[in-house]
C-alpha cells in the first residue's frame, strides 16, 4: 500500500516535457492498465487514438487553439492560449481516448481508464496531463486524421512523457468527509494537507 500512495501523491498534471520519445513498448504498458479499469456492466467503451508524430501534434495544437478562442472568451483563457503550444504542452505522446457516442455511462468509465494510465505512467517515471481542451479536436480539419468512426467521440486526452518541471502540490480541500448515521450527518475528519 505504501509503494502505490507514494505513486498516487507523486502524480502531477505535467505541462513541460523533454524532448524524449516514449517507447512504443511503454506506451502499451500504459494503456494495458487503462484497460484494467472498472467499467459499467463491463462494456470496456473506451478506444485509443495514439498520435507520436511531433509535427502532427503541434499542428493539431494550433488548431485546437483557433477553436477553443472561438468558444472560451474569459481573459484568464486567452491569456493561456496564447503560450506555445497551449494544448499539448510539447508532450511527445497525445492518447486520445473515444467512447460510443450512446453510452450515457461511458464518461465515468473513461475517467478511471484515464487515473489508471496516469499512475501507471508515474510509476514508470513518466509524466501525464488530462487534457480535456482536446475532444475540440473534432472541429479541426486534423480530426479526419485519426479515422474515429462517427459512433465515437473524443472523451478526453491525456499528455504523456518525460516532465521538465516538478510542479508543487497544490493544497487540498479539507472538512470534506461526512460520517452519516440515522439521524445525524457530521463531519468525520479533518484532512491534512501534505506539503
Amino acid at each position: 500500500m505504501n509503494g502505490l500512495m507514494e505513486i498516487i501523491n507523486a502524480r502531477r498534471a505535467v505541462r513541460k516535457y523533454k524532448n524524449l520519445a516514449v517507447e512504443w513498448r511503454i506506451i502499451n504498458q500504459l494503456i494495458d492498465a487503462g484497460c484494467m479499469a472498472p467499467s459499467g456492466m463491463n462494456l470496456q467503451p473506451w478506444k485509443f487514438y495514439v498520435v507520436t508524430e511531433k509535427d502532427l501534434i503541434n499542428k493539431m495544437d494550433d488548431q485546437i487553439c483557433v477553436v477553443v478562442k472561438e468558444i472560451y472568451t474569459e481573459p484568464h483563457m486567452i491569456d493561456f492560449l496564447k503560450t506555445k503550444y497551449a494544448i499539448f504542452h510539447g508532450a511527445p505522446v497525445v492518447i486520445f481516448i473515444t467512447a460510443p457516442r450512446e453510452n450515457e455511462w461511458a464518461a465515468l468509465d473513461i475517467g478511471m481508464c484515464s487515473q489508471n494510465i496516469m499512475l501507471a505512467a508515474r510509476a514508470v517515471g513518466l509524466d501525464t496531463c488530462p487534457v480535456g481542451l482536446g475532444k475540440f479536436i473534432e472541429r479541426t480539419s486534423f480530426y479526419s486524421q485519426l479515422q474515429i468512426p462517427v459512433s465515437e467521440h473524443v472523451l478526453i486526452s491525456l499528455i504523456v512523457g518525460y516532465g521538465d518541471e516538478k510542479p508543487a502540490v497544490h493544497e487540498r480541500k479539507k472538512d470534506i468527509i461526512f460520517h452519516v448515521r440515522a439521524g445525524v450527518t457530521e463531519v468525520s475528519l479533518s484532512r491534512e494537507t501534505k506539503n
